[in-house]
């Protein structure tokens, strides 16, 4: 398979409500869609699932397509080309992971539509559909009764498990508020770095909710902070913007600062890393879910068929498109008691819709 183009499509997709963290509020959602077309007319798609700002990872958009331009695309163009081959072809690059991880897809997406086969097989799938979370960020008016109204909201839909962001001076009284209203719903918080050292014990009365997990209390490279702060609580420690590889994995997992792995494919390099990282974790023992990036149904795919692996045991953040968007750029995915279903067609499985797509398309360009 050689790569004869490769365009870069920017899209913005408004959200149904802003999503609040403790890097800020999103109202659009900025994404770069990659289309990759190959000699024998197959057409694939990957997503880069960085921001518009350099706050949850150092990646955002206009670097990334920069990198994609004058680093990685090169390095692809003009040879025959196997998915096993990527890693080494693009491993003089260092860092960019979001970057490397949506040309991945769509390349690995072109390959697997001209073999027929789904992506969910390619990486081993064990099931048929996945457990689905819904990820309720901070009310943009601090308003407790603005966030009780939206996780009722999930919970009438079906999700089977529902995560509050958390921040400080907004963790307690609001876990506490979802707890006493759903007090067997499957539940977690995130915290995404906003706590310090100072904090550990205040987020040890997080204990007494019954939470699934705390994931990522503490800044990215405070992994002595996460080693004490889970020898104090009794609430498992899952790590998020701290996993970077499979090595970084094991490590982590050493060392005592993680319990629980949060895999996001983007933020690993892509998806053949992520099955690296599942299966590393399955062979010792350790719980692995899939987190969400705001993904378009592209993206949203891809993450269905990685959480259909064995090791995925905690429901991730593999909603259903409605929850973010009132238009996604495929045919939406949708919940049916709380499970989506993992696609089966070859490659991903879906397909951006065209007139859907230049709608939401805010510039087109060629990569290569």
């Amino acid at each position: 398979m050689r790569i004869l183009e490769i365009w870069v499509h920017r899209c913005r997709l408004p959200l149904v409500r802003p999503f609040r963290t403790s890097f800020g509020s999103d109202y659009v959602k900025d994404v770069l869609l990659i289309e990759v077309r190959t000699d024998d007319g197959v057409v694939g798609w990957g997503e880069c699932v960085a921001s518009t700002k350099p706050d949850y990872s150092h990646e955002f958009n206009d670097a990334a397509l920069i990198v994609l331009r004058e680093h990685l695309v090169p390095r692809v163009m003009g040879i025959d080309l196997r998915p096993e081959e990527l890693a080494p072809l693009l491993a003089p690059v260092r860092g960019h992971p979001m970057a490397r991880g949506a040309l991945e897809l769509a390349i690995l997406d072109a390959h697997l539509r001209s073999t027929g086969e789904s992506l969910a097989s390619y990486l081993g799938s064990a099931r048929t559909d996945v457990d689905c979370g819904a990820s309720v960020g901070i009310p943009d008016d601090d308003s407790l009764d603005t966030l009780m109204a939206e996780v009722a909201v999930y919970v009438d839909e079906g999700y089977r498990r529902i995560k509050l962001k958390i921040q400080p001076g907004w963790d307690v009284v609001p876990v506490r508020a979802v707890r006493e209203q759903w007090p067997t719903i499957p539940l977690q918080v995130d915290a995404n770095q906003a706590y310090g050292r100072d904090h550990l014990e205040h987020l040890v009365a997080l204990d007494e909710f019954g939470l699934l997990l705390i994931e990522q209390p503490l800044h990215e490279d405070d992994l002595f902070g996460h080693r004490l702060l889970s020898e104090r609580m009794v609430t498992p420690m899952c790590l998020d913007e701290s996993v970077l590889s499979a090595a970084n994995v094991e490590a982590l997992i050493d060392y005592g600062a993680c319990e629980i792995v949060n895999i996001k494919a983007g933020r690993v390099g892509g998806y053949l890393e992520a099955k690296v990282i599942h299966d590393l974790c399955l062979d010792l023992g350790v719980p692995v879910w899939c987190g969400g990036m705001l993904e378009t149904g592209v993206g949203r795919a891809a993450n269905i068929a990685l959480a259909s692996l064995e090791g995925f045991t905690l429901p991730g953040d593999t909603s259903a498109s409605s929850r973010f968007f009132a238009r996604d750029v495929t045919e939406p995915f949708v919940l049916r008691d709380g499970r989506i279903s993992v696609p089966t067609g070859p490659g991903i499985g879906v397909t951006p819709i065209p007139e859907v797509l230049a709608a939401l398309t805010v510039a087109r360009t060629r990569l290569a």
